[in-house]
């Protein structure tokens, strides 16, 4: 799925003009934050598949993937859905420090319901991640970049960003994996539906 960040970059841009520059949001800040909302309206990708069963989960708790020496780490931020943007960016920016300096604690990297993998930053315009068990499903996020669009018969420049999602199929679907992509387009078109 290919999604119009122009919105998400303006805000963030906008916000982080108010914000001292170790507390300054990141892209991912934002798309941590939409995937959460996102979720509350499907809970099959809010899940994880337990031996036999489905275990479908109230609390939204997002995974970060981490590049660590030796491997990939998942750092999770508890409640999402429930935090706003400022506090997401802390919470994501401590435990990945930790992550990198070797001083993870359990609680950093247990009880993730869904998780992302960004590449964006190695400037990676898009991939396929592989489900992170027990959990349902799994976001690839790319790189947002500016490019050519056309709108209205015109082509001018616009920010886009790609975006896959990896399902576990004894949890849900393509239908309703693509289901989901459509309502995070929602939130990362009209980011103000973030902060209300």
């Amino acid at each position: 799925h290919e999604y119009k960040m122009d919105a998400v970059m303006a805000m963030r841009k906008q916000a982080n003009e108010y914000l001292p520059e170790n507390e300054k949001l990141s892209v991912n800040d934002f798309i941590i934050k939409a995937v959460a909302l996102a979720l509350r309206e499907f809970p099959n990708l809010n899940a994880t598949f337990a031996g036999d069963k489905v275990v479908r989960h109230g609390a939204v708790n997002v995974g970060v993937a981490v590049a660590v020496t030796g491997g990939l780490l998942t750092v999770v931020n508890k409640n999402t859905d429930q935090l706003p943007l400022r506090q997401i960016s802390a919470d994501v920016k401590q435990k990945v420090a930790r992550a990198r300096d070797g001083k993870v604690k359990p609680d950093d990297i247990e009880g993730s319901t869904f998780s992302i993998s960004n590449l964006g930053m190695y400037d990676v315009e898009n991939f396929i991640a592989i489900v992170n068990p027990p959990e349902a499903a799994i976001l690839a996020v790319g790189s947002a970049r500016e490019v050519p669009v056309v709108e209205n018969g015109e082509i001018k420049v616009g920010w886009r960003m790609k975006a896959s999602i990896s399902v576990d199929h004894r949890v849900s679907d393509g239908a309703e994996a693509a289901q989901f992509m459509q309502a995070l387009a929602g939130f990362l078109e009209t980011p103000v539906r973030m902060l209300v």
